[in-house]
């Protein structure tokens, strides 16, 4: 058995002793991170947020999109993926669940895209 010596005794320490920095002549010490995700940044947009080729923000989006986006983000009328928004909408209808006529509108007019929002992005 180990004797009843402290834990500093049996892991002997060594101070780590580092020479001090010279200080910069300039007015100030902080500076402004540089990251492309700043404000104000000038750098092009990482590859993450490019998708088939064109920004995610800019892809063919307007009123009716957005509507269907948010029922792409309401998780009452369950998942989206692996199925068109026309399927989940006549699924969350034939359970009960009240999807919006609207939506089930636009879907049937063939004007707006069938896929979900996630569709080929996750």
């Amino acid at each position: 058995m180990a004797s009843s010596g402290s834990v500093k005794g049996f892991f002997r320490q060594r101070k780590n002793i580092t020479k001090p920095k010279p200080k910069s002549s300039s007015s100030s010490s902080k500076k402004s991170p540089h990251h492309p995700a700043t404000f104000g940044a000038d750098v092009a947009q990482p590859a993450a947020l490019i998708s088939h080729g064109s920004p995610d923000l800019k892809d063919g989006y307007d009123e009716h999109e957005d509507v269907l986006r948010q029922f792409d983000m309401n998780m009452a009328y369950g998942p989206c993926l692996g199925m068109s928004r026309l399927a989940r909408w006549e699924r969350a209808h034939s359970l009960g669940l009240d999807p919006p006529k609207d939506v089930e509108g636009l879907l049937r007019s063939g004007k707006v895209r069938l896929d979900c929002l996630w569709d080929g992005r996750v």
